[in-house]
């Protein structure tokens, strides 16, 4: 009598939470005209529009804004009902997990990362997909990705993240580098070239308005790579300072390969690390399995 099962009640959730038929049809991969066709059943099941239009837009309706909470504790307790099971089957499983990070992030987690996942999932595979252009929203959007590491990203409000650690920025340089033997400060920081580490091309960040805002002070970038790992092995024969998380230094050994890590003489705002996914992996315990995996393996990187 009541005229509606947990399926329904699904599209109910993503229909409240996108508050846009299109939107909500491309995150259930249904066509316009099926989301549409539940979304007349839910109105008449509940006696409310659901969604209401508002200027070119629709939002939804007060009933709707008030039973979302309720709504997604109810689907969360189903789905908890089968979780057990699924991760049971784990050991016979072999999902493929493709997930996008910087190079950094790449080289201290994607080995422990998979080694932990492989102690209850051995058939399971790891794929790290190169950083493009693309906002990760799309690719998560359309499941291309399973999984978005990063720190700088805007993420749409509809993206769940989870913060997994914090890192600071340090420079690296040659371990005979003069500014060693005269001190490290701001103004011997200004003397050398430095070299900057941006997909996007930037030059100049956090460290160029410290130095400008409080110490009246600019430094000179003079080259700009897409990542870290190539500057680490290029720099020891130069003056160059490059910076880089504190987290990119735990493989590299640094008195073996000539190179040495210095403190800015000033504080630098911690960079906050998360992870990212789609709401429609939310309740799947699987992918949950893969998160709270990423998450552990991630805080031996906590500062």
């Amino acid at each position: 009598m009541r005229g509606y099962d947990l399926d329904l009640l699904r599209f109910l959730q993503v229909l409240i939470e996108e508050q846009s038929v299109s939107n909500a049809a491309r995150r259930m991969n249904v066509s316009e005209p099926a989301m549409s066709r539940h979304l007349s059943k839910l109105r008449t099941v509940f006696g409310d529009p659901i969604l209401v239009p508002s200027g070119r837009r629709l939002i939804a309706s007060t009933f709707a804004l008030n039973i979302r909470d309720r709504l997604q504790a109810v689907l969360r307790a189903a789905d908890g009902l089968i979780e057990t099971q699924a991760l049971a089957n784990l050991r016979n499983m072999a999902p493929k997990f493709t997930v996008r990070a910087n190079d950094v992030i790449i080289a201290a987690i994607a080995l422990p990362l998979l080694q932990a996942l492989r102690q209850d999932c051995p058939n399971c595979e790891l794929v790290f997909a190169p950083e493009f252009d693309e906002a990760a929203n799309l690719a998560l959007r359309d499941d291309s990705i399973d999984l978005y590491i990063g720190a700088t990203d805007v993420l749409k409000p509809e993206i769940r993240r989870q913060t997994i650690f914090h890192h600071v920025m340090k420079a690296l340089v040659r371990a005979d580098h003069p500014i060693l033997s005269e001190g490290v400060t701001v103004e011997s920081l200004t003397r050398f070239e430095h070299i900057s580490v941006s997909r996007r091309g930037r030059a100049h960040g956090p460290i160029d308005t410290i130095l400008r805002d409080q110490f009246g002070l600019t430094r000179r970038v003079v080259l700009v790579v897409p990542n870290y790992k190539a500057m680490i092995d290029s720099i020891r024969g130069t003056d160059f300072i490059v910076t880089l998380p504190d987290m990119a230094l735990n493989n590299v050994l640094l008195t073996e390969t000539g190179l040495a890590a210095i403190d800015y003489p000033f504080p630098l705002p911690r960079v906050e690390a998360f992870q990212a996914w789609h709401p429609r992996r939310d309740n799947d315990p699987v992918h949950r399995w893969l998160r709270e995996t990423l998450f552990r393996v991630a805080q031996k990187f906590q500062n």
